[in-house]
């Protein structure tokens, strides 16, 4: 039997075009959960916004994606080290609501992010290699999102629990396809989690329900309870589970980690 060859970088993206479903919430707390565990991983900060990077805590931003996209700085210099050992992001500034507007109209234009990432890999040693890459994407459909789909192995995305859960997800789904056919052929979905699920109400039972008939499998079984302990930990700049380990949300998102986890070795033997 030959032996394994070494690792690859996996690189999801997080996505949906609606605000407020826990994207980047989730981008911070499944990054610790996959580092708590052995993996090292980066976080890209594609919001202008920039919640990603203030929810673990950086507020000194000497480059950002911004200028990794604009060809000013490469990934590796525009990393920093977070309070979690193995995490690391490249943060996002207001400056991002500009890149569209400022790339020239090519098809390279979509290959930026990708081509960085490249890069990134390309110099590290094993040892140093960077195992999971999230991309946290803002939330439209914009060139911002087209570059990280473009670049990503598969698309995580974060759902609500909330009426109109899957109101707009066809549309994504719908991109998601567009890419994979025109930019990315390796594209697919990772999977859907199911966010700020309310054990209180029928709703969020029903939604459960009706995602789960729609999505079958897609849908990891690990679902992320509405939890006072995950909405404050961002204004401490740290992730739930330095937080508060003990929480219900922490202990969703290290589920979900292992969820993740699982679903690469399944992806990599198929």
């Amino acid at each position: 039997m030959n032996a394994p060859g070494p690792r690859r970088t996996r690189i999801l993206a997080l996505a949906n075009q609606k605000g407020g479903v826990g994207k980047t919430t989730t981008a911070i707390n499944l990054g610790t959960a996959l580092a708590a565990v052995g993996e090292r991983v980066l976080i890209l900060d594609l919001d202008p916004q920039g919640n990603a990077s203030t929810g673990l805590g950086v507020d000194d931003r000497p480059y950002s994606t911004f200028d990794v996209l604009s060809g000013r700085a490469s990934l590796a210099q525009a990393k920093i080290a977070t309070h979690v050992p193995r995490l690391s992001i490249v943060p996002a500034t207001i400056d991002l609501m500009s890149f569209e507007r400022e790339t020239p109209s090519s098809g390279a234009r979509h290959y930026r992010l990708r081509d960085c990432l490249a890069a990134l890999t390309a110099a590290e040693t094993e040892d140093s290699r960077t195992t999971y890459v999230l991309i946290d994407c803002p939330p439209s459909l914009n060139l911002l999102t087209v570059n990280a789909l473009a670049a990503a192995d598969a698309v995580l995305v974060p759902l609500q629990c909330e009426f109109f859960a899957l109101e707009g997800l066809a549309q994504l789904l719908s991109t998601v396809e567009e890419i994979r056919v025109r930019l990315n052929p390796k594209l697919q979905i990772h999977g859907v989690v199911l966010t700020m699920y309310d054990q209180r109400t029928s709703l969020s039972d029903q939604v459960v329900d009706d995602v789960r008939r729609v999505l079958g499998d897609k849908v990891y079984a690990t679902v992320i309870p509405r939890n006072v302990r995950v909405a404050e930990s961002p204004s401490h700049g740290k992730p739930v589970l330095l937080y508060d380990y003990r929480c219900s949300g922490s202990q969703a998102y290290i589920q979900l980690a292992s969820e993740v986890i699982e679903r690469e070795r399944r992806m990599r033997a198929a």
